[in-house]
């Protein structure tokens, strides 16, 4: 069995490696995070592996779960301290390519990025429902070659991304999860603005939201678009965002920026029809 080591055991780089070592794919050795103590209790999670604070043992295989702005300073320094000839290393940025790993790669490694599209809150719960988590996976073939089958045996679906725009490609998830948090924040002021208790908005919101979900993830963009701009209604659209600016400008600015993108969506909507 392939040996991994794993640098940086938070949230994902633990996750990952409880599910490589409960179901066979690799033997996890060394594991070193930022203290000893961290990576004690990360072995614990793991349920295998050995902490280490200094230099770790060769490995068939490499995981760095450390954040975005840290992996290419890791990957210099272990090009370094460490042979890496034949190794597979890879790390787990969103929004990072393989790049990051140039170091490793002129060491005679062969790198890649592998990005589960989920949040990792709750490492325990991830782990026992990870099965149909879908990965972004971008670089070198022969490091793919052993990672897509690793992944695959974990119950990850592997997707195939172009690094180019890999920055694009994290922004995708920012504006299906954290922007969505932001919308919805501003529908449930307006609601209030209105006299509305937040748990009422709240229910107010709920349908529309879920159901309009629903039919974007169903149907696409164009066919789940409704309301006053997908009727042509720009008398509506201006004296809400009159209104919203007055109650407050920086959700008016937000307003004014949505309505622009949703006109274009509107005309995709009836290119389409047409």
């Amino acid at each position: 069995m392939s040996t991994l080591n794993i640098v940086g055991a938070g949230h994902v780089g633990r996750t990952l490696g409880r599910l490589f070592a409960a179901r066979g794919v690799f033997a996890v050795q060394d594991v070193h995070t930022r203290s000893l103590a961290s990576a004690s209790a990360a072995v614990a999670f793991i349920g295998a592996g050995t902490p280490v604070d200094g230099a770790a043992r060769p490995a068939d295989v490499w995981m760095l779960a450390v954040a975005d702005d840290a992996i290419a300073g890791v990957a210099a320094a272990l090009a370094q301290a460490t042979p890496m000839a034949g190794a597979t290393v890879f790390h787990c940025s969103g929004a990072k390519a393989s790049g990051e790993l140039e170091a490793l790669r002129h060491a005679g490694a062969f790198v890649a990025s592998v990005h589960p599209v989920r949040s990792f809150a709750d490492p325990a719960a991830v782990a026992a429902a990870f099965d149909g988590t879908f990965c972004g996976v971008e670089g070198d073939a022969d490091a793919l070659d052993v990672l897509l089958p690793a992944f695959e045996t974990i119950g990850a679906r592997p997707v195939r991304i172009d690094p180019a725009a890999k920055t694009v490609y994290h922004a995708a998830a920012v504006f299906a999860s954290n922007y969505l948090v932001t919308v919805m924040d501003a529908a449930l002021r307006a609601y209030e603005a209105a006299g509305i208790p937040p748990d009422v908005a709240r229910e107010l919101a709920r349908p529309l939201a879920t159901e309009t979900l629903a039919n974007v993830l169903r149907l696409g963009p164009e066919a789940a678009l409704s309301g006053p701009i997908a009727r042509g209604d720009a008398a509506t659209v201006a004296r809400q965002h009159a209104a919203v600016t007055a109650w407050d400008a920086p959700t008016g600015a937000l307003y004014d920026a949505l309505a622009a993108a949703t006109w274009d969506l509107a005309r995709r909507k009836r290119a389409g029809q047409g």
